[in-house]
C-alpha cells in the first residue's frame, strides 16, 4: 500500500508538473516575443516621431538593447541603416513591405544569427525620400537559450518530483509505523504469550481503534485461556488422590492368594488405572507448562543426564551412546529428564533392535539426537506427532496404553528453554533432534 500510494502520487505530480512546465515554456516564449516586439515598436516610434514632429534627422544607431534599425524604400531597397546593419540586405523583402503601412511579425533572415521580431512603419516624408518604411528588429532568444531554459525547468521539476516522492514515502511510512508495530507484536505472540499487548498509538483515528480492539480481543482470549488452564490444573490435581488411592487398593487386592478367579479382572483395572494416572499427570504437566510456571533452573550436564536415563532402561532394545562430555545447558533437570525419558520411550517403542543416543555441541547449541532403527515417520506426518493426543496408527498398535502427550510435552519444554525439537531426515527409522542453548549462551527463561 505504501509503494502503491507513493507511485500514484508521483505519477499524478509528474503529470501536473509536466503541464506546469509546458505552460511555463509557453509563457516564457510569449513574454520574450512581447518584449522584443515592444523594443522594436519603441525604436520605430522614436524615429518616426522625430521625423514628423521634430523635423530633424533621427539617429538610427540609438536602438534599445540589441535592437537594430533599417530604412527601406517602396521597392524594398535599403536606403539607410544603423551601424550594425551596414552593408546588409533588407530585414524584410519587398513582397512583405510593398503596399503595407505597418509590419509586425517574426522574421529569420539568413544574415542574422537568430530570429528577430521586426516592426515597421511607413513614413510619408523623410530625409531618405517619400514613402520609406522604418524597420526595427529585436533578436529573439535562440535555440541554445530556450534549451537552457528547458533544461533548467526540467532539473527543477525532477528535484520537485524526488522531493514529492520522498515526502510521500516518508509520510505514509510514518502513518503505518503503528500498523507495523501491531503486526510484529502479533507475529511474536509465540514468544510473548497472550499476556502481551500491542502498543496503542497516541494519535487518534482508525489505527488507535484497531490497536484497542486487538488488545480487547487479547484480554478475552487470555481470560478464556486462564479459565481453561485453571480447570485443567484443578481437575488434574483433584483427580490425583482418588486415582492414587484406587491404584493402591487394586495393588493390595492383587497380593491376595493367586487362586482367586477375579484377579485377571483386577489386573486389567489396575492397568487402566495406571494409564488414567499417566494421562492426569501429563495434563497437569501441560497445564504447568502452558502457564509458564517457574521451575528451579540450574546447569545440567546433558551427557550425564542421558547416561542415567539410558541406564534405567529395561533389557531388550540395545542402546548405543555417543556422549560428548562438558555439554551443559541451563534448565530444570526434572523437566529435561522427562524430555529425554519421553524421547527414549518413543524410540524404544518403535525400534527393531537398536536405539542410538548422541550428545554433542553445534556452535552455540547443545544437540541431543535419539535415533531408532524402526520404520520411521513419513515427512508429511512429522509435525502431527507433536500435536496433543495425536497418535499414529503404528503407535496405537505398539502401545495402546499411551497418552499421546509425551512428545507434546517434550517440545513445549524445549521451547520454554529457548530450544527446539524436531524430526530430521535419516536413512532408517525416526531421528529426533533436540537443540538447547549452551549454558554459556543461555538466559534464564
Amino acid at each position: 500500500m505504501r509503494g502503491r500510494a507513493t507511485f500514484i502520487t508521483t505519477v499524478a505530480a509528474a503529470l501536473i508538473l509536466f503541464l506546469l512546465v509546458s505552460l511555463l515554456l509557453l509563457l516564457a516564449r510569449d513574454w520574450t516575443e512581447n518584449r522584443a516586439r515592444q523594443h522594436s515598436e519603441q525604436a520605430v516610434e522614436r524615429i518616426v516621431y522625430n521625423l514628423v514632429t521634430q523635423g530633424r534627422d533621427p539617429l538610427l544607431s540609438r536602438g534599445k538593447g540589441d535592437t537594430v534599425i533599417q530604412v527601406v524604400d517602396w521597392e524594398g531597397h535599403v536606403v539607410a541603416s544603423g551601424p550594425r546593419l551596414q552593408g546588409r540586405p533588407a530585414l524584410a523583402g519587398p513582397e512583405e513591405t510593398r503596399d503595407k503601412l505597418l509590419l509586425d511579425q517574426r522574421y529569420c533572415p539568413a544574415f542574422l544569427d537568430e530570429c528577430a521580431w521586426v516592426f515597421g512603419l511607413r513614413a510619408r516624408n523623410s530625409p531618405w525620400g517619400e514613402g520609406v518604411m522604418v524597420l526595427a528588429a529585436t533578436p529573439l532568444p535562440g535555440a541554445v537559450t530556450m534549451w537552457t531554459l528547458l533544461a533548467s525547468i526540467v532539473l527543477v521539476t525532477m528535484a520537485l518530483l524526488i522531493l514529492i516522492t520522498w515526502w510521500t514515502w516518508h509520510t505514509i511510512g510514518r502513518v503505518f509505523v503503528p500498523v507495523d508495530q501491531i503486526r510484529s507484536q502479533l507475529a511474536d505472540f509465540s514468544t510473548h504469550g497472550l499476556g502481551h499487548r500491542v502498543p496503542v498509538p497516541e494519535s487518534g483515528g482508525a489505527i488507535r481503534s484497531l490497536a484497542e480492539t486487538v488488545n480487547a480481543t487479547l484480554d478475552q482470549l487470555e481470560d478464556a485461556r486462564v479459565r481453561e488452564r485453571r480447570f485443567v490444573f484443578d481437575a488434574s490435581h483433584d483427580l490425583r488422590n482418588p486415582i492414587a488411592g484406587l491404584q493402591m487398593q487394586l495393588e493390595f487386592a492383587l497380593d491376595e492368594p493367586p487362586d482367586a478367579d477375579w484377579k485377571p479382572m483386577v489386573g486389567a483395572a489396575l492397568r487402566d488405572t495406571r494409564r488414567l494416572n499417566d494421562i492426569v499427570m501429563d495434563l497437569l504437566e501441560l497445564s504447568r507448562l502452558d502457564s509458564r510456571a517457574p521451575a528451579a533452573v540450574e546447569t545440567v550436564d546433558l551427557a550425564g543426564l542421558a547416561r542415567r536415563e539410558v541406564e534405567r532402561r529395561a533389557p531388550g532394545v540395545r542402546f548405543e551412546t555417543r556422549l560428548e562430555p562438558g555439554v551443559t545447558v541451563r534448565a530444570n533437570p526434572v523437566r529435561l529428564a522427562r524430555v529425554l525419558n519421553n524421547l527414549l520411550n518413543n524410540a524404544e517403542r518403535h525400534a527393531e533392535s537398536r536405539v542410538e543416543v548422541t550428545v554433542a555441541r553445534d556452535g552455540a547449541d547443545a544437540v541431543v539426537e535419539v535415533l531408532d532403527d524402526g520404520s520411521g515417520i513419513p515427512e508429511e506426518l512429522r509435525e502431527r506427532v507433536f500435536e496433543r493426543f495425536s497418535r499414529l496408527p503404528e503407535s496405537r498398535a505398539r502401545d495402546p496404553q499411551g497418552t499421546g502427550l509425551g512428545l507434546s510435552i517434550a517440545r513445549e519444554v524445549a521451547e520454554i528453554y529457548g530450544g527446539s525439537l524436531r524430526i530430521a531426515d535419516s536413512p532408517r527409522g525416526a531421528r529426533f533432534v533436540l537443540r538447547l542453548p549452551l549454558a554459556a549462551w543461555s538466559t534464564t527463561p
